[in-house]
Parts: C-alpha cells; structure tokens; sequence
C-alpha cells in the first residue's frame, strides 16, 4: 500500500527512474532522521546494482526495476508516494499529485525523466520504447509480425534491429550510417556485418529482476497509454524478452538511410489512393530492381526517398524529449533549446529551492572542453548523486566544488555483443576543423578511433575487448602533449599501457 502524502516534507524528489532514486537514497544517508519523499507514477522503481567503478570516470552498472518496498525496507526514512505531479506551485513550494492531494516542500528535486519522441502521436500502429509497459507491447505485438519497420538511429533502435529474429526488418534511418549517435561511417561499417551474421553467441544471462504489479495487467494488445509513463528502460532491456516474429528465419534487415517518414497509410487509405509498396529487398544493394509487393499489409510508409513499403506495424525509435510539461505551468523556469529544465553547476533550476537532474534537465554551465550532456544511465546517476550533495551543501549552507564525473565524459556500453566505450569528443562534437583521427581495426575483433587535436587526445571510440580505456581515460585527461608518439600511439605491436604507466 503506497504511503499517504504528508502535508509538508523537508525534502520531496519527483521521479522513481535512476536519477530520482540515487537522488533520494542520497539524501535519507545525509538526513538518517529526515523523511525524504519521493513521489513517482509507477509503481515499481529503478535501482543501481552491480556497481563498479571500472577507471576513474568510467563506471558499470545494472539497473534493476523493484517494488517501492524494496526501497523502503533499505532506507526506513524513505517514503515512497505512488502518484503522478498534476502541479506545482513553486511561490508556494507545493506540489500537487493526481490524486487532488498537496505536500508542502523546502526542498524539491526534479527528476522526472523523458517522453519518447513518437513520430506520428495516436496512430495505432506506431509504438514507441520507452518503459516497460511499452516493451512488453511490443513484444506482444512482434509475436504476430512477419514485417516490422523501425525508424530512429539512437541507442534503442541499434539494439532492436539487433535483437529481433523471425521476422524482417525495414529500418529508416535519417544520417548516412548507423548509430549516428555514438559512431562515425568507419565504426559502423565494422559493425554491419552483425547484423546480417547468424548470431553465434550464447545470450548473456539477464540480470534484471522482473517484477509484475497488481492489477497492471494489460490487455492482449493493448499499447502502453503515451500519457502515463513508466519508468525508463535499463540498459539491458531487451534481456528477457521475447523478441521474435513469426518467420522461421534468424536475421533479414534492410536499411533506408537519409531518408524520414513522410506519410503514414492505413491499409484503407491505400486501397483507395492505389499507391504501389515494394516487397522486402533480397539485399542492402540500392534496389534499384525491387519488385512491388503483392501482400496486403495493416500499414504503410512513405519514405522521403519516395519508397513505399508495407508492415504490420512502426517502432518509433527517434529519441526522447524532457518530460517538463506538468511543472511549467505558472513557474518561471528557463528551459534549454532541447526543452530541458536549465540547470547550473550546482544542479539548481532558475526558479527558488528547485533542483532537476537526469533526462528531464540541461546542463547550462561552462563545461569541461571533453564533457557533454547525453540522456544516459551512467548521467542520469551521476546528476542525481551529485543533486542530493547540493542540496546537502546548500541546506547546511557550504560551499561545494563541481563533482569529478563532468570533467571527462566516459560510457561503457554493450553494442551488437561488443563491448563499446566511448570517451570525451569521441566523434569530434565542437571541435575545430584542425582535429585529427586515427584509426585501428581488426575485423570482426576491435575498432578503435582516436580524435586528436594539437598533437592532444580529446577523445575516442573503442569496440570490442582493447583495454585501453584506463590508459586513454588518462591521457585525455593529462592532456598531454602526444605529438612525439605519432602512429605508435595505436601500434598493435607496442605496449601503449606501459608507456604512461
């Protein structure tokens, strides 16, 4: 049973995903004999687990989707409130939650996350990824699919074209290659041939615990409602799920680049407009002979490319946009030019004694020349840690340098069954056009790209098993004057770790 509000709360954080739960577990150590409330929609929370620190920056965690209790039962001065934000009133310092109940604060941190960008809002047969509602409809709707399109380019989309099987796949991506996010062409060339192998690997284990909630059971088919949102997905999100079409085949992925949806048809709509689709290309050449498509499909897309092709359903896959929208209305807050509630150094909003930290904000001090803001895990962890110790600082009235994860930007990830690290500019973001790249890859085994400039690292992509992140983590870091090293620096032949040792 959720705890009933209380009239007023030193300290209330809003938001059950990874940002907003460090956030509070922070502030119950800080404050042992102070309630912390934290108020959020769902009713299963995400919480850090197997936390590693792998170098200085570089961190590896799981995330694991709990009951509130959990979170409760470790920190006793925790209370957890099960309810959305309909209001603020900041002058006031109340929030009011959907229930038509308020809670004074002193206190308040943001953490509310962020709604995926659906391309085209209220069609049926447009799904988005964002939380595990959504995840568990997609699933259900996979299992009766022999063709699904994907559109987007970001982390999910990869992952999705990747994992699914027994069934094609018509991905639409709007850069020249894929991941654009995290990969330049030569990066993604290494990566193609993944898609279309065989996979070989044995699945690693999922160790994400499930848990279903009461009475949260959706209809067959039903798709998650766009307006209530679940708690993000974990990095490993697809571990546990089923994601497998109806053919018998393993992998058949095609792929539009430079192109968006123009239009979306229902299969009516079709009919009547007599346009022609084209059936699925036997392969990635330009298909200039592709054949029209005999099959009726429930939808169809136009592409900018002109292409038309047919499907049983879309995944919007195209990113996520701050979820600011119940807190603006009457508050003064400055937002960033992505929707982003601005934040400071210290993690503090432009409106009185409120705080945001994870997706649902933009960090708008000076940052470090190899730092930048992404929505990820590893950020969305770091701001809410070093939230809740601003907040400390400010409430005992200290003063408090700038953490030491937004010196270097450094994520660990898993892509295609490799292990990707990216440091820094790793693909050059703001840099003049003096920059330099160097490259090394062993086909099939490891791509790595350094980005040099005046003879400096300022960042660099590893796929597959280099260890070298500690050394270049390092070397990015010291700014060091490498000019002298030339193509040593990515040698196979010399031992790179003992040089800087």
């Amino acid at each position: 049973m959720a705890a009933p509000l209380p009239a007023r709360s030193r300290f209330v954080v809003v938001g059950g995903g990874i940002a907003g739960v460090t956030c509070a577990e922070r502030l119950a150590t800080e404050f042992p004999s102070e309630d912390i409330l934290l108020v959020t929609a769902s009713p299963v929370i995400k919480a850090v687990t197997n936390f590693k620190q792998v170098s200085k920056t570089l961190e590896e965690f799981d995330v694991e989707e709990q009951p509130s209790t959990m979170l409760e039962k470790r920190y006793p001065n925790i209370k957890v409130i099960e309810s959305g934000v309909k209001q603020l009133k900041s002058q006031e310092h109340k929030i009011f939650t959907e229930d038509g109940k308020h809670c004074i604060y002193e206190k308040l941190c943001l953490c509310a996350g962020a709604k995926p960008k659906l391309i085209f809002e209220e069609n049926p047969y447009v799904l988005g990824i964002r939380d595990t509602d959504s995840a568990q409809a997609f699933q259900n709707n996979l299992a009766k699919a022999k063709r699904i399109a994907v559109v987007g380019n970001g982390g999910i989309a990869l992952e999705l074209v990747y994992e699914i099987e027994g069934c094609e796949v018509l991905w639409a991506i709007k850069d020249k290659a894929i991941g654009n996010t995290f990969f330049d062409p030569g990066a993604a060339e290494f990566l193609i041939p993944k898609l279309t192998a065989e996979k070989l690997e044995t699945a690693i284990a999922c160790k994400r615990t499930k848990y279903t909630t009461e009475g949260s059971e959706k209809e067959e088919g039903s798709v998650a409602a766009a307006d209530k949102l679940g708690t993000a997905l974990g990095p490993d999100w697809h571990e546990g799920l089923h994601l497998k079409g109806t053919k018998e085949f393993s992998h058949k992925v095609h792929i539009e680049t430079l192109c968006e949806i123009k239009k979306i048809y229902l299969q009516q709509e079709f009919k009547q407009l007599q346009k022609t689709s084209l059936s699925f290309p036997k392969d990635n050449s330009d298909n200039q002979n592709a054949h029209p498509d005999e099959e009726l499909w429930p939808v169809y897309m136009e592409l900018t490319n002109g292409k038309i092709y047919g499907c049983d359903f879309i995944v919007s896959a195209t990113g996520v946009v701050p979820n600011v929208k119940p807190f603006l209305d009457g508050n003064n807050f400055a937002l960033g030019e992505d929707g982003g509630l601005k934040v400071d150094k210290h993690m503090h909003s432009s409106v009185a004694d409120i705080y945001a930290a994870g997706d649902i904000c933009t960090a708008s001090w000076e940052p470090s020349p190899v730092w930048q803001q992404m929505r990820l895990w590893t950020q969305a962890r770091q701001m809410g840690w070093y939230a809740a110790k601003c907040i400390v600082a400010d409430f005992l009235g200290e003063s408090i340098d700038m953490d030491f994860s937004f010196e270097l930007f450094a994520h660990v990830t898993k892509f295609f069954n490799y292990k990707v690290v990216l440091l820094g500019k790793y693909n050059a973001q703001g840099l003049d056009l003096d920059h330099e790249l160097m490259l090394r890859c062993t086909k099939g085994q490891e791509y790595v790209k350094v980005v040099m400039q005046n003879g400096r690292m300022m960042g660099a992509v590893l796929i597959g098993e280099t260890d070298l992140e500690e050394t270049f983590e390092n070397l990015i870091l010291n700014q060091m004057d490498l000019s002298a090293y030339g193509e040593d620096l990515l040698n196979p032949n010399v031992d790179i770790e003992d040089y800087f040792d």
